[in-house]
């Protein structure tokens, strides 16, 4: 009787995250549907290609983030983590002269590091992570001003180092078809990011943490290092972020960054993770992405006040948890 029980409970539990799914992606469509009658200029190749872009900093950073929220953790530092992999990006690159594969490798492994600092301060020092993320935010903020010199670095024309975003290597096979190559970066990451979360141990973990973090050490599973290995694996992905920004700028912007960590955590909560740990999936995750990307676009297309678009995007974070918070009552 508890096996069909708990098999009833998990098939109602992937019906609502595909009703969930469902609903995010329907809520794209339809503001597709409404810029597009509202402004001619919204849905041209052109227009879409810069959603496209800006969907791919945003969901990058996205993807790391579910892994965290999904852990029942938090991550508020991804956006200025973003800007110091950009600006070790550069200086690599730039001002040792080095090859651009090394750069490439130097940003993912600062947005990495940056990551095993937050989880070494969460677990063994058992700082609450809203601490311990929002005094990375600011290290990482105040170390790229440093490095930097308060000043953007430029890369050289001729490293080709743009091509990582901008380059399409779409266009090379099917002539005319140019889609950057950072998007599809982005959802090759999505992929691998869906694979992790589903099919090894790590993603098998971060349910069991957030899903009930005392039951998982009682257990025997080591937290301290799982929690560690999580928030590791999402500076992997805020480091890639940092170099695709970087390419897509041609250059590494130090007082970039603040204010895309709630892009990110909107854009995950929008596609159905649960702030409150144990459910989400990476599929939710871009399509709520593609919804934040697509809405700032349009709002901007519409000439509404930047001021005004942060509004619009709070009251969506404040809706999205409240009907998570609502979902999940309804589950007790």
């Amino acid at each position: 009787m508890e096996n069909v029980k708990n098999g009833n409970n998990k098939e109602k539990k992937r019906r609502a995250e595909t009703f969930q799914r469902l609903m995010a992606f329907g809520a794209l469509i339809i503001m597709f549907i409404g810029f597009s009658l509202a402004s001619p200029y919204f849905f041209t190749f052109n227009n879409v290609v810069g959603i496209l872009i800006a969907t791919a900093v945003n969901g990058l950073l996205a993807l790391g983030v579910t892994f965290i929220i999904i852990s029942g953790g938090i991550d508020l530092s991804v956006g200025t983590v973003m800007t110091l992999s950009s600006v070790m990006t550069a200086v690599v690159i730039k001002n040792l002269g080095l090859p651009v594969w090394l750069g490439v490798i130097a940003g993912v492994m600062t947005g990495s590091f940056a990551g095993f600092v937050n989880g070494i301060l969460i677990s063994k020092l058992k700082l609450p992570p809203f601490i311990a993320t929002l005094g990375m935010l600011n290290v990482a903020r105040g170390l790229s001003l440093v490095i930097t010199g308060l000043s953007p670095i430029y890369f050289p024309l001729e490293s080709g180092f743009s091509n990582i975003t901008m380059g399409s290597i779409t266009a090379q096979i099917i002539p005319g078809f140019e889609i950057p190559n950072g998007v599809l970066i982005m959802f090759g990451m999505a992929l691998l990011a869906g694979l992790i979360l589903t099919k090894t141990v790590i993603g098998r973990y971060t349910f069991a943490l957030g899903s009930n973090e005392e039951a998982a050490r009682l257990s025997g599973v080591n937290v301290d290092f799982w929690k560690t290995a999580i928030y590791t694996l999402s500076g992997f992905f805020v480091g890639v972020a940092g170099v695709i920004i970087a390419a897509r700028l041609n250059s590494a912007q130090p007082a970039l960054g603040q204010g895309y960590e709630l892009d990110a955590i909107a854009a995950a909560v929008i596609g159905g993770i649960s702030m409150s740990g144990g459910e989400g999936n990476m599929l939710g995750t871009i399509i709520g992405a593609f919804i934040i990307s697509t809405l700032t676009n349009g709002l901007r297309i519409l000439s509404v006040p930047q001021e005004w678009q942060i509004v619009v995007t709070g009251l969506i974070i404040i809706s999205a948890v409240y009907l998570d918070i609502i979902r999940r009552r309804r589950k007790i």
